[in-house]
């Protein structure tokens, strides 16, 4: 079990690749009290509208053998950039909300695309990270999962 500490005024990141809550705590250690200072999201479009055609061929400088590309994952290539925006929003929390603390919650593969992308600033307020998928939860009950 991760042990999470949450106190007064920490700021509380809960993402995955699509979606993210940047929350504030307005209670203390024991009895949280998460507020929604702001909600970030993508849109969910398939395949068929973010992509454009079916993957190329390559041919082999013989000239006479050839293969096919890799299909392009674009869910993939929108979850990353879009951690990429999550990373940024973060950056902005540390340098104009002088945000200090930061308890970040995302899946273990969003955390892994986010760290990549966190300035040294950003790294150093992070107090603990929770690799759990709670962005589809309310609040209330993000409340509860971290204090227990």
């Amino acid at each position: 079990m991760i042990d999470v500490r949450v106190p007064s005024k920490s700021w509380v990141v809960v993402c995955d690749g699509a979606k993210a809550l940047i929350l504030r705590n307005a209670g203390d250690v024991e009895y949280l009290n998460l507020k929604v200072e702001e909600t970030l999201s993508q849109p969910n479009e398939p395949d068929r509208d973010i992509g454009s055609d079916k993957p190329g061929r390559t041919h082999a400088s013989d000239g006479l053998s050839g293969s096919a590309m890799q299909q392009t994952n674009w869910h993939e290539q929108a979850e990353t950039e879009f951690l990429k925006q999550v990373a940024a929003k973060m950056d902005l929390l540390v340098r104009e909300k002088q945000a200090r603390r930061i308890v970040l919650v995302a899946p273990p593969r969003a955390l892994g695309a986010l760290r990549g992308n966190l300035t040294p600033d950003v790294q150093a307020a992070i107090s603990a990270e929770v690799p759990k998928d709670y962005i589809n939860l309310p609040v209330e009950q993000i409340e509860r999962h971290l204090v227990a």
